[in-house]
């Protein structure tokens, strides 16, 4: 198979924080649409030189330098043929000059709350996700019985946020701790500006107004659409886990808002299931324009390594609750 087509972009931020978007002019591909500026890479040339390249004839402008965000990857179709795109989106720590429109139609400095009000093309869409939203996911081990458990349970999790971890997701098999547990999260997270997601409970995240996670049994469920179209249209965010392309077409079909795509790697809780491995973790991510995070067997450290492959962030419980939160 032909090596995927390389194209770079490049986020710029101006002294409030806003990033540059450009608009692409009539009669080109996605006309219309708002992107991060940037072009193909070519020949001989690595990333951020291609990247100073393309912000110098686009804008004007001279890099001086950069850091990877995020590798998107993209399954899509050219006149029908089947294409790999890889979008290799750069921060850009510092630039020299003004931006002007050299070859789109409009820029605009744009505030990362803001962002959902221009239209852009599938593939910035995970790029969007990895500039505002959480890049670790916390999702909670089972407490233990007892009030002595579930206080030192919340005081971990207190520590987690305090060590600015701003997703949690609450995974408890017990119906009457997870909504006691629920409830006194859904007070942590919201004073902290954490997110807390409920796995697999849609009338308790309704109840309590936090997110909603569907496991992966639960795709099929024929109320389940229906749920996450009230979910959303009720400001709530929704989630889903799936392992496979399958169940990752089913949890599109739902409209839900991101993805937990694993294991990436062999995992205690799933003891003889083989891990998907990176290549094919991408493969899959490849397949849609949802925000991935990379789950099973990975660790805060593997952030970079998922990054590029197109993972928002990664999400675990055993490797993330030591790790983030550590000792008392």
């Amino acid at each position: 198979m032909d090596a995927p087509l390389h194209v770079v972009a490049g986020v710029l931020r101006d002294a409030q924080g806003r990033v540059l978007l450009a608009r692409r002019p009539a009669g080109k591909a996605d006309a219309g649409l708002w992107e991060f500026p940037g072009g193909k890479v070519e020949p001989g040339e690595t990333a951020l030189d291609a990247l100073r390249r393309e912000l110098h004839e686009e804008l004007g402008l001279r890099a001086l330098d950069g850091e990877p965000l995020i590798l998107v990857p993209v399954a899509s179709t050219d006149d029908g043929a089947p294409i790999r795109l890889h979008l290799d989106t750069w921060t850009i720590l510092a630039f020299d000059g003004v931006p002007i429109a050299h070859e789109h139609d409009a820029l605009a400095w744009v505030a990362l709350e803001a962002l959902d009000r221009y239209p852009m093309p599938p593939a910035d869409r995970p790029v969007v996700a990895a500039l505002r939203e959480s890049d670790r996911v916390l999702v909670t081990p089972e407490p233990g019985d007892g009030p002595a458990a579930e206080v030192d349970w919340l005081a971990g999790i207190d520590r987690a946020l305090g060590a600015e971890l701003r997703r949690v997701h609450l995974r408890l098999a017990d119906p009457a701790q997870r909504r006691r547990l629920c409830a006194a999260l859904a007070d942590r997270c919201r004073a902290s500006g954490a997110g807390l997601w409920v796995h697999g409970d849609a009338a308790l995240a309704a109840e309590l107004g936090v997110g909603l996670h569907w496991r992966a049994s639960q795709l099929r469920d024929p109320e389940a659409a229906a749920i996450t179209r009230r979910h959303r249209e009720a400001g709530g965010r929704v989630c889903a886990a799936v392992h496979d392309a399958e169940e990752l077409t089913l949890a599109e079909a739902l409209g839900v808002d991101d993805l937990l795509l694993g294991p990436v790697k062999p995992t205690a809780t799933h003891p003889g299931q083989p891990g998907l491995g990176w290549p094919a973790f991408e493969r899959l991510r490849a397949q849609t324009a949802l925000p991935v995070y990379a789950l099973g067997g990975v660790c805060p450290d593997d952030l970079a390594e998922a990054r590029r492959h197109g993972a928002q962030g990664v999400a675990g419980i055993r490797a993330f609750w030591p790790a983030l939160i550590g000792p008392a």
